[in-house]
């Protein structure tokens, strides 16, 4: 049998991790260049999310949205 063209579960499991850590990154970062925030937050928030992806957007969600000026 050939294998090569086919997904196995492994992969499956594999690549949907990798988009459950892609999309929050992706709303995270869009989010912060839509609204505006003090100084250099923006900048700061942006290098957080871009470098720790999943753990920066939730970090962003939790505090960094607090911090954006209505």
């Amino acid at each position: 049998m050939n294998y090569l063209g086919m997904i196995g579960p492994w992969q499956i499991i594999i690549i949907s991790f990798v988009f459950l850590g892609i999309i929050p990154t992706i709303i995270a970062l869009i989010d912060i260049l839509k609204n505006k925030f003090e100084g250099n937050n923006k900048i700061v928030w942006v290098i957080v999310v871009v470098f720790f992806n999943l753990i920066g957007a939730i970090l962003y969600f939790t505090i960094g949205r607090k911090q954006k000026i209505n």
